[in-house]
């Protein structure tokens, strides 16, 4: 991957620190594509997802981890920001505690520290099919205009 200027990262480094919501492509096996909208936390160099096992994005990813994530904005003045990254994704399930304390920080970016502690974001980050779709990208590609 072509190295990121100073100006560019700083960019991302703040856009990302938005609780905006993210985009996600996933392909099955007949390379269907499958795009859902997703909360993330991106810490600088990862971009952290929360997910379900069960889920279709989750088994795809099973399959194929290549994936593709766009988080962007227009604004009413016809500007555009945003951040695509492309690359393979982990999926964590374990250790139980990595797996609830980055469910937690994604959740906390969009809930609030008290929201976070509402009964569905806590069934959430506890539930046994909880996982963490992790992605060090290795393509990014940012624009603001």
């Amino acid at each position: 991957m072509k190295p990121l200027s100073k100006e560019k990262i700083a960019f991302m480094n703040s856009f990302l620190n938005r609780p905006l919501i993210a985009r996600m492509a996933t392909a099955d096996s007949s390379c269907q594509p499958h795009v859902v909208p997703v909360w993330f936390g991106w810490d600088g160099k990862s971009i952290w997802i929360s997910a379900f096992s069960s889920t279709r994005k989750v088994k795809e990813l099973n399959l194929n981890p290549k994936i593709s994530v766009v988080i962007d904005v227009a604004e009413e003045n016809a500007n555009t920001q945003g951040v695509l990254f492309e690359g393979t994704a982990e999926i964590i399930g374990k250790p139980l505690e990595l797996v609830q304390k980055q469910s937690r920080w994604i959740y906390t970016r969009y809930l609030g520290e008290k929201g976070v502690l509402e009964k569905d974001p806590q069934s959430w980050i506890h539930d046994p099919e909880n996982r963490i779709i992790k992605l060090t990208p290795d393509f990014i590609h940012t624009w603001s205009y």
